[in-house]
C-alpha cells in the first residue's frame, strides 16, 4: 500500500481506540461480582476480555475463559447487575487516549466523513461519547445493536459506505483488535490499528492490517482526502 492513502471517510472503533474504557468496564465487573458474592479478576485480565460486547465480557468474567458459556440463570443475574452498574458509571474514568482529539480535528480539517463503529450497546455508546466530548465529531454512530450484525461481520462498514456514498477502498477503519481487521478485510476496506488497545493481550502487529499507528494523530498524517 502506498502512503499517503487517499480516502473519503474514516471509521473509528470506540473501546481501546478512541477511549480508554477499561477502568469503568472493570469497575462495573467488580460491582457485579460483589453482588454475586464472587471474586473478580484484576483489571489487567478484564482488559483482555474487552471487544465483543458486554454479554461476552460478562461471560468471560464469570468463567475466566474467552468462549465458555456460564450457567444460564447465573448469567441472567450477572448481566442485569452489570448493565445497571455500567450504566451508572459509564464515563466515570473513561477518557480519550493521547492524540485522539488532535487526530479527530485533523480528519475533520481534511473534510473527511467520520463515523464511530463499536460493538458496545447503544445505551452505553451515546452517553459515553457525549460525556467525553467526542459525539459531535461523528456523522454516523453504529453500535453493536444498531444493525442485525456487528464486527467482525462487514455489515457495519458496508452500511457506512452506503451512508457516505463511498467505495469500501475509500473508507479507512482505525481499530485496535482482530474484530476490526476481520471486518475491514471482509468489507474490502483498508485498516490501521493502534497498539495501545484491547486485542486480547496480543500485539496488533500480528494481525492482517495495513499499518500500526501510534496514535490517531499519526494516522491522520498517513492519509489524504481522495
Amino acid at each position: 500500500m502506498n502512503f499517503p492513502l487517499p480516502i473519503k471517510a474514516v471509521v473509528i472503533d470506540l473501546d481501546g481506540t478512541l477511549l480508554n474504557t477499561a477502568p469503568d468496564l472493570a469497575h462495573a465487573a467488580e460491582l457485579m461480582m460483589a453482588d454475586l458474592g464472587r471474586p473478580c479478576p484484576p483489571l489487567e485480565t478484564i482488559s483482555t476480555y474487552i471487544g465483543n460486547g458486554v454479554s461476552r465480557l460478562v461471560k468471560r468474567v464469570l468463567t475466566g475463559e474467552m468462549d465458555a458459556e456460564p450457567d444460564t440463570a447465573l448469567f441472567e443475574r450477572a448481566i442485569a447487575s452489570y448493565q445497571k452498574h455500567y450504566g451508572a458509571h459509564v464515563s466515570l474514568h473513561s477518557r480519550p487516549f493521547p492524540g485522539v482529539v488532535e487526530g479527530l480535528d485533523a480528519f475533520k480539517a481534511m473534510g473527511l466523513h467520520m463515523a464511530c463503529i463499536t460493538n458496545k450497546a447503544e445505551q452505553f455508546t451515546h452517553p459515553l461519547l457525549k460525556d467525553t466530548g467526542l459525539i459531535d465529531y461523528f456523522e454516523l454512530i453504529l453500535s453493536g445493536d444498531t444493525l442485525p450484525k456487528r464486527k467482525p461481520d462487514p455489515l457495519p462498514l458496508l452500511h457506512a459506505c452506503e451512508v457516505f456514498k463511498v467505495m469500501p477502498a475509500e473508507l479507512l477503519l482505525i481499530g485496535d483488535s482482530l474484530n476490526d481487521t476481520q471486518a475491514a478485510r471482509a468489507a474490502g476496506c483498508p485498516v490501521f490499528c493502534v497498539p495501545y488497545g484491547y486485542n486480547r493481550g496480543r500485539p496488533v502487529a500480528e494481525l492482517d492490517l495495513d499499518a500500526v499507528v501510534p496514535s490517531l494523530v499519526e494516522a491522520a498524517k498517513m492519509v489524504v482526502k481522495a
